[in-house]
Order: C-alpha cells, then structure tokens, then sequence
C-alpha cells in the first residue's frame, strides 16, 4: 500500500471517529465521512463500501492488538503478581494510547455488536485461564460466570478511569485490577 492510499485511509477513519464522538454510527452517513475527512466520493468508494466497512476495520485492528498482547503474554500458574501487574500495564498503555478509538468503541455511539464480540472476546479468555488454573472440577458454567463478573469488572472501571480523564496513573489502575482478580485467577 503506498502513502498516499494509507494516508487517505487514516484521515476516513481519524473522521469516522470525530462524527462518533458526536453521534451513533447509525447515523452517520458516508457522505459525512468523507466530506469530514475533504475526500471526494469516488476516492471513499475506491477504499471502502460504507463507513460500517471503516468501522469494522478499525474494531478488527483493535482486537488483533489485543489478542497480541494476551498472546505475548500467556500466564501461567507461576506467575507472581508483579509479573502479572506488568502485563496488564502494557494493556492499559495500549488503551491510553488508543484513547479515543477505544472509548468511542465502546460508548453508546458505537457498533454494539463490536461491543458484544469485545466483551465475549475477554470472557472466553478468561473463562480459558479459569479452567486452565483450577485444581478441582468445577462447572464450566462457573467459569463463565467469573469470567462475565471480571470482564465486566474490568472494562466497566478502565471506562470509568478514561471518563475521568485517567486520574491515577496506569500502574496503580494496573495493581487495583490484578488485586481485584487474583483471589480466583491465579490462586
């Protein structure tokens, strides 16, 4: 891909993103994108289908960045609470630093489907993790309902942290977090 196809790209999403700030991706038209973004009609079309197809590019680069985090870092029953503290730093740094594409992602201007498929993406990992570090039989089920109970947890504290302009800094978010999760996942 050469400069200027990447650099017509960026500025389609950098304005898909400034109209959700403004309102839901119901009801932003295509038109809207691309005059936002000074882009004319056939240039978007040439690059997209819609602006749900700018959408969904975006929200499958989000979760590929997460699933390599997660991946970079398998945890295993070993591991200590600073080791884990760690990686879930370089989580939160990666969504300080995509501040405005995750939190308009998951504010009620976004795609709830992506919102779901986020929320299942983190359940079914911890769920995994769950199973994996039980020393007794349990439920599946049961794993699932921890699993619901952290992600929810999790993501519903880091939302409020990012509202509130990230008032204590990401390793402190990061220890709260782990602490609040450790009685279950890595006892």
């Amino acid at each position: 891909m050469n400069r200027s196809v990447r650099r017509t790209q960026r500025e389609l999403r950098r304005s898909l993103i400034e109209l959700m700030k403004e309102k839901s991706i119901l009801r932003i038209t295509a038109k809207e994108v691309y005059e936002k973004a000074d882009i004319g009609r056939t240039t978007f079309y040439a690059h997209y289908k819609d602006q749900f197809d700018i959408l969904s590019e975006i929200e499958q680069e989000t979760i590929e960045k997460f699933d390599e985090i997660l991946k970079k870092h398998d945890v295993d029953k070993k591991a200590d609470s600073k080791e884990i503290i760690k990686i879930a730093t370089e989580i939160l740094n990666e969504i300080a630093d995509n501040l405005g594409i995750l939190n308009i992602l998951l504010s009620e201007n976004g795609n709830i489907i992506f919102q779901k498929k986020f929320y299942s993406y983190f359940i079914a990992h911890y769920q995994k993790k769950l199973q994996k570090k039980s020393d007794y039989q349990e439920n599946t089920f049961i794993h699932e309902c921890y699993s619901v109970f952290l992600v929810n947890g999790y993501i519903g504290l880091i939302q409020h942290w990012l509202k509130n302009d990230k008032k204590i800094p990401v390793p402190e978010l990061a220890k709260m977090l782990v602490h609040l999760a450790m009685a279950k996942l890595w006892k």
